[in-house]
């Protein structure tokens, strides 16, 4: 039997997480996707299949403020902007998809950020 690799194991803890999350029009999903080297999120209508609003460390607006998308500081910064973008679409709540990560450092960051800059969830 082969043991699973880290990626595997947040794969199957997202499904999980997954089962009990889903985005409505009226309350999408908020999605947070990290790598070694950035992190993304979006705001997704899961019922449509659209994703509404998106933002990473790889945007042009942030890249040239950021040493790094590895820091928390960078994750706070794509909360912040995220939440920009989805209040001027006219969203207000959603619900959190930390997929599959620990509620914890740059994961957490996003998510307060999100919340200070006025979405609800």
């Amino acid at each position: 039997m082969q043991k699973e690799n880290r990626n595997e194991s947040r794969k199957r803890r997202h499904l999980r997480v997954r089962k009990r999350v889903e985005g409505t029009p009226a309350r999408p999903r908020l999605n947070v996707f990290r790598s070694n080297k950035h992190i993304y999120a979006q705001v997704i209508d899961d019922v449509n299949g659209h994703t509404l609003a998106s933002a990473s460390t790889l945007d042009r607006e942030l890249r040239a403020e950021l040493s790094s998308g590895s820091t928390v500081d960078a994750a706070r910064k794509v909360g912040e902007l995220v939440a920009k973008r989805a209040l001027a679409k006219g969203i207000q709540a959603v619900v959190f998809d930390r997929g599959g990560y620990l509620y914890h450092g740059r994961v957490q960051a996003l998510a307060d950020a999100a919340r200070a800059a006025g979405l609800q969830f």
